[in-house]
Order: C-alpha cells, then structure tokens, then sequence
C-alpha cells in the first residue's frame, strides 16, 4: 500500500513542483536547473559511490560488520536513482541521501527496526565475537577426489568453444 501511495503521490509533486517553478523562472530555466542537477547528481554520487566501496572492501579485509557500508552504498546507488528521474521533489532527496549525516541517521532508524544477522566466515571463525553455530558440523560435506586422465584413443581436442 505504501509503494502505489508513493509512486501515485510523488508525479503528482514532481508536476505541482514544474508548474510553481517554472512560472516562477520560466520554462528554459527550469528544464536547465532539471538538467544541471542530473549532470551534478551523477558526478556525486559516482564519488561517493567509490568511497563507500572502499568502505566496504576495508570492512572485509578486516573481517569487520560490513552491514553499515553496504546499507550506505545502497542508499547512494537510491539517491543517483533519484536524481536521475527529472523533479525537484527527487532530487531534494536524493541530495539529502549523499549527506553522509542523513545517511547514518537513516541507517540508524533502520537499524533500530531491523533484525541484522551476524555472518560466520566458515565453521571455525570467531567473526564479531561470537563463535559458530552448534550445528554447522552437521552442515559440512567431506569428500575426497581424484583427476582421471583420458582413455587411450579418446578424443582429446579442446571444444570450439576455448582457444587450442
């Protein structure tokens, strides 16, 4: 119900919002405010958006919580999502999301009503200070292997498909 009450609310803000503006400026401003904050809204979000990955690729490499980099590169991938869609509507909240404060006030608020499970880096690992479950033995297969050459006569050329 939420989602058809914002995708029936906000054209027709986007709409009021042209029609107030653009008799406020004129039509060639407003369409160039449109534009300008598309082009601007691209440029930030792709810097924020590497900055946020490497948030994130340092979360992992020290086997930290890399929920809050993950749930702050989703909600820049939502801002450039909408500041992309024409309206000032959007963009005034998709600019707000490149804040990193109202990020982590987002995040927080989302935190508080989520439940967030804790990942296990394979049966032996003590991520985030807990140990693993009790029944993740029963969850591993053991198996052991062995490379079989090709039978004498068989045809051993690659497939079309890889380079010989």
């Amino acid at each position: 119900m939420w989602l058809f009450l914002a995708f029936l609310i906000v054209p027709l803000i986007e709409i009021a919002l042209f029609i107030v503006v653009g008799d406020i400026i004129g039509l060639w401003a407003t369409l160039a405010i449109v534009v300008l904050t598309a082009i601007l809204g691209t440029w930030l979000v792709r810097a924020q958006g590497l900055a946020a990955l490497g948030q994130l690729r340092g979360s992992l490499e020290q086997l930290e919580d890399p929920t809050e980099p993950l749930a702050h590169g989703a909600m820049i991938l939502f801002s450039g999502a909408l500041l992309l869609t024409p309206g000032f509507f959007t963009d005034a909240v998709g600019f707000a999301l490149l804040s990193p404060q109202i990020r982590r006030r987002v995040f927080s608020f989302l935190r508080q009503r989520l439940n967030v499970r804790t990942v296990h880096y394979g049966p032996s690992s003590d991520f985030a200070g807990t140990s693993p479950p009790p029944d993740a033995a029963k969850d591993t297969i053991e198996g052991e292997y062995s490379e079989v050459e090709p039978a004498t006569g068989a045809d051993t050329r690659k497939s079309g498909w890889t380079k010989h």
